[in-house]
C-alpha cells in the first residue's frame, strides 16, 4: 500500500454547495438529486459549516413516505421552522489538501461523523473526504 498518499488524490473536486441563505428544500433536492450525505456551507467559497442528509433526518419526516409529493407536504411546515444555520454542524474538523490518507482516516475512525472538508490555509473550500472515498481508496489498494 502506497505511504503518505496527500488526501488531495483522493478527495471530491466537483462540490455540491449551499449557503445560508439556500434553503432546507434546496439541501433535500440537492441531497437526494446527487445521492450524497454531505454538504458544505460556503460563505464567499470559504468554510462555514456541513450539513448532513442525517441532520435533516433529524428534524423531518424525511423518509417516512415514499412518494414525493407526499413527502413535501409533511416537510414543508418543519422545513419553513428551521434555517441552514440551524441545523448545520458549525464546528467542523476539515483538513488541508496536504494532508495524508492516513492522517483523514485516523481522524474519521475516531469520530462520529463521515466527511471531512479540505480547505486551504484561507478556509476556501478546495475538496470533501467522505468515509466511502476512503473505501473506494482502500479497496482499490487491494486490486492493484
Amino acid at each position: 500500500m502506497k505511504q503518505n498518499v496527500p488526501v488531495a488524490e483522493i478527495m471530491t473536486k466537483e462540490l455540491i454547495t449551499l449557503t445560508l441563505s439556500s434553503s432546507l428544500y434546496d439541501a433535500e433536492k440537492l441531497f437526494k438529486k446527487h445521492k450524497i450525505r454531505h454538504i458544505p456551507i460556503v460563505e464567499e467559497d470559504k468554510l462555514i459549516g456541513v450539513l448532513s442528509y442525517s441532520d435533516l433526518l433529524k428534524i423531518s419526516y424525511a423518509d417516512v413516505l415514499d412518494d414525493e409529493d407526499d413527502f413535501m407536504d409533511v416537510s414543508s411546515v418543519v422545513y419553513d421552522m428551521y434555517s441552514i444555520r440551524q441545523v448545520m454542524a458549525k464546528v467542523v474538523v476539515s483538513a488541508l489538501p496536504t494532508a495524508t490518507v492516513k492522517e483523514v482516516t485516523e481522524i474519521l475512525s475516531k469520530q462520529s461523523f463521515h466527511s471531512i472538508p479540505i480547505v486551504d490555509e484561507d478556509n476556501m473550500l478546495r475538496g470533501i473526504v467522505t468515509t466511502t472515498d476512503l473505501l473506494k481508496y482502500f479497496l482499490k489498494q487491494y486490486s492493484q
